[in-house]
C-alpha cells in the first residue's frame, strides 16, 4: 500500500504557511518533496516531511535562521554545536525580555508622571507648543544632558 501524500498547498495550510514558504524550504535544501509530478510539477510530501516542517516551524519561532535550520536538519551540527546554538538563542530571548521589561517600566514611569501632573489633566486645552513641551517632560524617560539641552533649546 502506497503512503498517502499531501500536496504542497495542503502541507502549507496545515501549518498556516504560504506555499511560497514551502518552496523556499525546498530551494534552500531543507525539505525536498517526496515526489514531484513530472507533467504538472505538483509537489507531494510524506508524513515524515510533515514532521520535518513542524521542526522548521518550531526552530524558526525560536529565532533560528533557515541556514541554521538546514545545518541542524541535515546533520551538519553536532550535539555540542546544537547546544551552543540553543544557548545563544536563549540569551537572545533573555535580552528581548529585558528590553520588553525596560519598556514596560518606562510606560509605568510615564503613567505615573501623567497621573501626578496637573497640566496633563488639561492636555487638550494646551497650545501645540505647551502640549509638545509637556509631552517631552512626561514621555522622555531616558533624559540625558544632551537631550535635555536640545529640547530646551528647541522649545525656547
Amino acid at each position: 500500500m502506497e503512503e498517502p501524500l499531501l500536496k504542497i498547498g495542503e502541507l502549507a495550510a496545515f501549518y498556516n504557511l504560504s506555499v511560497k514558504a514551502i518552496r523556499i524550504y525546498e530551494k534552500k535544501g531543507i525539505i525536498l518533496p517526496a515526489k514531484t509530478d513530472p507533467i504538472t510539477g505538483y509537489r507531494y510530501y510524506s508524513a515524515d516531511q510533515v514532521k520535518q516542517v513542524n521542526v522548521v516551524v518550531e526552530l524558526k519561532s525560536l529565532g533560528f535562521s533557515l541556514a541554521e535550520i538546514k545545518k541542524i536538519m541535515n546533520g551538519k551540527m553536532n550535539k555540542d554545536q546544537l547546544m551552543s546554538a540553543l544557548d545563544e538563542k536563549k540569551l537572545t530571548w533573555l535580552d528581548a525580555i529585558a528590553r520588553a521589561e525596560y519598556k514596560m517600566d518606562s510606560i509605568d514611569t510615564i503613567i505615573s508622571r501623567i497621573n501626578k501632573s496637573k497640566e496633563a489633566r488639561k492636555l487638550d486645552e494646551l497650545t501645540d507648543e505647551q502640549r509638545a513641551w509637556l509631552l517631552v517632560k512626561m514621555v522622555c524617560v531616558e533624559e540625558t544632558a544632551v537631550q535635555s539641552t536640545l529640547s530646551e533649546a528647541i522649545w525656547l
